[in-house]
């Protein structure tokens, strides 16, 4: 095949990626996949703006169906984001016949049944490498470079914004609004960040992950979301007396046929793999019964890293055009696997309570943990101000659901001011 003609929907920050990649390596794309990688069309609302990249006379259009009724588009580009019109778009371009790369993970969080079956349905590619870990091969490797596997849990962070400003907080000390201010005027935080630093950006790839891992569908509405906004810096440096790092995790297991998946904050051991993994970066534990633990890491966001990810994904489609294999890799999820409510969920716990200081108030906290079945690996006393200390406490495996009822009852003792902290431990 000569050549192979590819729509780009989107041209913003990720779309001029794609095209400076395809740019820039035009004289390689033939001996890479046998075609030259033509770009016909790049979709766009705004044909006037100023961008970083020049496309030919005639390439930039607004029109929908320049795209959608010109038979000689074979691969859709979609970088659009968000669900409308997008959604519509990629439907309408497997029903015409047409491959799809898609870098959208909100739209595959909520809609990724609908996509895929219809992807299946039409016996077309639909590839979303983009949509996790930015230029990671997270995806292409669950699917294909682990299927051997049965896989056990997946673990990562996968949101480059709260990794950012965590580690601000570690290093420097600084609070959370300091670091979100830096992270902000960096340009790694969104004016607004809420979908960064409430864990919903990483709820929605978490779920990708989940899906592909466990072959059972889950949604967004499945996972278990905190953000970061509560992380004080004395937690931090709890974590660092003793022995942890603070992290935004997506996590996700299976057990008795039942999946947790959740995001959250989460002290996790210094020597762990994911504890040095600083700044913008993201990475992805993985661990399978016969592989046993494997780490993905990289830039998880960004024009190159992300545009990387879709050319790569790209050159997939067109050697599954030389050969008349579209379609092969549809939807995995065949199985229907239930979800482990979060009350459920068994882990360590790291408590920061502010209490009287005056004899039988431990007793009498250690008496209500023991009521609920908490068990507490260790209790620290610490700064004694105004007639109320500190007790930094981790318990043994417990059940979500045992340890907020013995919260409940403590937080409405007279003798407890404050319950200022809590965050899961993940020791595994």
């Amino acid at each position: 095949m000569e050549k192979v003609d590819i729509a780009i929907l989107g041209l913003g920050t990720v779309g001029q990626g794609v095209v400076k990649i395809l740019q820039q390596n035009e004289d390689k794309w033939v001996n890479k996949c046998g075609a030259r990688i033509n770009i016909k069309k790049v979709l766009d609302k705004d044909l006037d703006r100023k961008r970083d990249v020049t496309l030919p006379k005639g390439v930039l259009t607004s029109n929908w169906d320049e795209v959608i009724s010109d038979p000689d588009i074979k691969i859709v580009v979609e970088v659009m984001g968000g669900i409308e019109p997008a959604r519509t778009f990629i439907l309408e371009a497997l029903q015409k016949g047409k491959n799809v790369v898609t870098a959208n993970k909100d739209l595959l969080a909520i809609h990724g049944d609908e996509l895929l079956g219809t992807c299946k349905s039409c016996s077309r590619d639909l590839f979303f490498e983009a949509s996790v870990g930015g230029g990671i091969p997270i995806i292409s490797s669950l699917k294909q470079g682990l299927v051997a596997n049965n896989i056990q849990q997946v673990m990562g962070i996968v949101n480059g914004t709260t990794n950012y400003i965590l580690t601000k907080m570690s290093k420097e000390g600084v609070d959370f609004q300091a670091a979100l201010k830096e992270a902000q005027e960096l340009g790694y935080a969104e004016a607004d960040p809420t979908s960064d630093v409430e864990g919903l950006d990483a709820a929605r790839k978490i779920a990708i992950l989940a899906s592909i891992a466990f072959h059972t569908r889950v949604k967004l509405q499945d996972v278990y979301v905190e953000g970061i906004t509560k992380i004080s810096p004395k937690d931090i440096n709890y974590a660092k007396e003793l022995g942890y790092v603070v992290k935004l995790l997506g996590i996700t297991s299976e057990k008795d046929n039942m999946i947790e998946v959740r995001v959250h904050p989460v002290y996790i051991p210094a020597n762990h793999p994911l504890a040095n993994v600083n700044d913008s970066f993201n990475a992805v534990f993985v661990r399978g019964d016969a592989v046993g633990d494997t780490m993905f890491y990289g830039r998880g966001a960004g024009q190159m890293p992300t545009g990387s990810a879709i050319v790569g994904n790209i050159v997939e489609i067109i050697n599954n055009l030389h050969s008349n294999t579209n379609g092969r890799l549809s939807c995995t999820c065949y199985d229907s696997k239930q979800i482990k409510p979060i009350g459920e969920v068994t882990t360590k716990y790291y408590l920061r309570l502010h209490v009287l200081d005056r004899p039988g108030v431990l007793a009498s906290i250690a008496g209500v943990f023991g009521n609920h079945g908490v068990s507490l690996a260790s209790v620290i006393q610490k700064n004694t101000k105004d007639n109320y200390a500190e007790l930094v406490v981790i318990t043994h495996q417990v059940k979500e659901k045992d340890i907020q009822d013995a919260l409940k009852v403590i937080g409405e003792m007279s003798i407890t001011k404050e319950i200022a902290g809590l965050i899961r431990v993940e020791e595994e």
